[in-house]
């Protein structure tokens, strides 16, 4: 394990596991960690040994959100500049993380506050623990949920959900956030790394090339009309295509029509074959 800044990873099978390292703070991300989370997936992004992202917290808290001392007070002392700084390092590492190469899952077990909604959002998919909390709780020091937070809930979640989020910092717990689809799924948390691990293997299986694309093309086609997804969708599988040098897309279809190896509706190809 490395670990550095609040900031600890280790790759294992193909995984890179990160994690928010600030457990005797519960994860609250500062300055410090939101610098060293970039500079983590600068080392991870394109190791040929790392195939799935996961991002869980040390200790009882996946993240706390942002550190009201060192993220706000302090970094507000230093005026304009400051704060423009402090802004650009944490939401630069989301947006890293909502287009990572490689797929991404948030393993949530514990608090999940305010800006942490951030990331949680950034990861393409989401599994928690059925007694971690998820809360808004801005609105109760007097600020509204910003960074994106507010973007986030409304995206992922019906209005009245969002609504009542964001206006009363009421908690929910893991089987509820899964119940409105903040995340996919919740478990019990002595089950939760291993079906995380499950999850990944299972992505680990497809193409990687077209996880890529086809992750991109869920968060982009949202904000398109049907006829610019219609054309954004056929350019990126012509893109996918030039770009997958294993040729992935022939080798499917072979295994599935000439050798009758597979069903595309059951499994994935071979990939060890292509």
């Amino acid at each position: 394990m490395i670990s550095k800044d609040g900031v600890s990873y280790r790759v294992e099978d193909r995984i890179a596991w990160v994690y928010f390292a600030r457990p005797e703070k519960r994860n609250a991300m500062n300055p410090a960690l939101n610098r060293r989370m970039a500079e983590v997936f600068d080392e991870l992004e394109f190791r040929d040994d790392v195939g799935v992202l996961v991002l869980g917290g040390e200790g009882n808290a996946w993240s706390a959100g942002m550190d009201l001392k060192e993220y706000f007070r302090e970094t507000e002392a230093q005026g304009l500049g400051g704060i423009r700084k402090s802004q650009r390092e944490s939401y630069g590492w989301f947006r890293r993380l909502r287009w990572f190469q490689k797929p991404t899952i948030a393993m949530v077990n514990g608090w999940c506050f305010g800006g942490g909604f951030g990331p949680l959002f950034a990861c393409d998919l989401a599994v928690a623990a059925d007694d971690a909390r998820f809360g808004l709780s801005e609105i109760n020091w007097g600020i509204l949920p910003g960074g994106g937070v507010t973007k986030v809930v409304v995206d992922l979640l019906p209005m009245r959900d969002a609504m009542w989020l964001t206006l009363t910092g009421d908690l929910i717990d893991g089987r509820q956030a899964a119940a409105c689809r903040l995340v996919n799924e919740s478990v019990p948390a002595d089950r939760l790394e291993a079906r995380v691990r499950e999850i990944a293997e299972l992505l680990l299986k497809k193409n990687p090339v077209a996880l890529k694309y086809a992750k991109d093309a869920v968060r982009r086609v949202g904000n398109l009309t049907y006829d610019e997804a219609e054309d954004y969708l056929v350019r990126m599988q012509e893109a996918a295509n030039f770009h997958d040098k294993s040729e992935g897309r022939k080798e499917g279809i072979r295994q599935f029509i000439d050798e009758k190896s597979y069903k595309p509706g059951l499994g994935s190809y071979d990939l060890n074959r292509s």
